[in-house]
């Protein structure tokens, strides 16, 4: 009989990591093929037996992580899962691992190890799982280019603030007390109830989770700083938000920031949520806050896509858009059918797009997705969304 157990690779310089490891991998039913300390001892190892799905540290001697994703993805691209310890070093090295092409990512923490790792619950058995179903071809190549606007400091469109000294920007901060710090805070106003009839200001909600990092840098690098207010949520644990903010702000001609609690919702500018945290829209006025958050896991996820949408379709209704991307599971979909409900344009991305598709797969079972696109696709019809009722 054949044997259909998915087949896994652990490479880790801590044996105490790759013994626990392998207990859990085999626990949860999948074959560990080989264990290896670092890629050098790992590559010959490949070639002898090719694994469905490597797991891999992110900081091992003699070869780092990324170089030996890198070989792996040119040689024979593979499902990959970066394991790494939740430091600054860490989030910085595991986004590039990201963008690079793994598909998700496990922190390890640095007290409790051996609790984490013997937990089936830690989340690196469902990231496994996911990483063999995952579209490696729908997988997006990113540049990593830096904007050209934010490079050269080319103008804002007529009308609209350069992006680098927009209100609030955290490049350039505004002068303490000038109108323009005025404007990047909102002043203390009753929270409104409802969604306004009708409003100039669209605002534009996604959600994401595994292959998220490529996906939002492959879409968010594609539009214009003339773009309404964009509110994202990518399952992430805290301090990986921030990393990724400020490697998305330089590729982008959008103003990309980890979004503080009462920060404004403006054109040109980009809120994620901070990892830990839900955030929500509220209200106030004519204008939106984003509400950032403690609280209980919603679906298994903190932040999660369906706080944030269920927020964007009572606060802002028919005048926001919303799309479900790629990512494991089912979070968003319940969200993006009451937005949809409440008047909003809905869109959830095609399976031949999708690294996993999961999310989107869940919101058109629901009627949730007004119309499926591919990632190509959502650019334009976002130009057009956004400028429509």
């Amino acid at each position: 009989m054949p044997n259909n157990k998915i087949k896994v690779m652990l490479v880790d310089d801590s044996a105490v990591v790759r013994t626990h490891l392998s207990n859990l991998m085999t626990a949860a039913g999948f074959e560990v093929i080989a264990t290896a300390s670092d890629p050098l001892f790992a590559w010959p190892k490949m070639q002898t037996q090719w694994p469905d799905v490597l797991v891999l540290d992110v900081e091992m001697p003699r070869m780092d992580g990324i170089s030996f994703l890198r070989q792996v993805m040119a040689h024979r691209p593979t499902p990959v899962v970066m394991c790494s310890t939740l430091t600054l070093v860490g989030c910085e090295t595991t986004l590039q691992a990201l963008a690079a092409g793994a598909v998700s990512f496990v922190t390890k923490p640095t007290q409790g190890l051996r609790d984490f790792l013997g937990d089936g619950g830690n989340g690196l058995v469902d990231a496994v799982r996911a990483a063999a179903k995952a579209n490696l071809r729908a997988m997006p190549v990113n540049s990593g280019a830096p904007a050209l606007s934010k490079v050269a400091g080319l103008p804002g469109a007529p009308g609209l603030p350069n992006a680098v000294n927009a209100p609030g920007s955290r490049l350039l901060p505004p002068v303490p007390g000038s109108p323009a710090a005025l404007a990047a805070r909102q002043m203390p106003m009753p929270a409104a109830t409802g969604a306004m009839a009708a409003t100039t200001d669209k605002v534009i909600a996604l959600g994401l989770s595994t292959g998220g990092v490529q996906t939002m840098e492959a879409l968010l690098t594609q539009l214009p700083r003339t773009t309404p207010g964009i509110v994202l949520v990518q399952h992430m644990p805290e301090q990986f938000t921030a990393s990724l903010a400020a490697r998305l702000n330089g590729l982008c001609e959008m103003d990309v920031a980890e979004a503080r609690d009462g920060d404004r919702v403006l054109p040109g500018r980009v809120l994620i949520a901070p990892g830990g945290k839900h955030m929500r829209l509220e209200r106030s006025g004519a204008q939106y806050l984003v509400k950032v958050a403690d609280g209980p896991l919603v679906n298994r996820h903190k932040p999660s896509v369906d706080v944030l949408f269920k927020s964007v379709a009572q606060s802002v209704g028919r005048n926001a858009v919303g799309i479900l991307l790629t990512g494991m599971g089912d979070d968003g979909a319940r969200g993006l059918l009451e937005m949809k409900q409440a008047g909003a344009q809905t869109a959830a991305q095609d399976e031949a797009s999708s690294v996993v598709w999961g999310m989107p797969a869940e919101a058109i079972k629901l009627g949730a997705a007004g119309r499926v696109l591919g990632l190509q696709q959502m650019p334009a019809w976002l130009a057009k969304a956004a400028v429509t009722g």
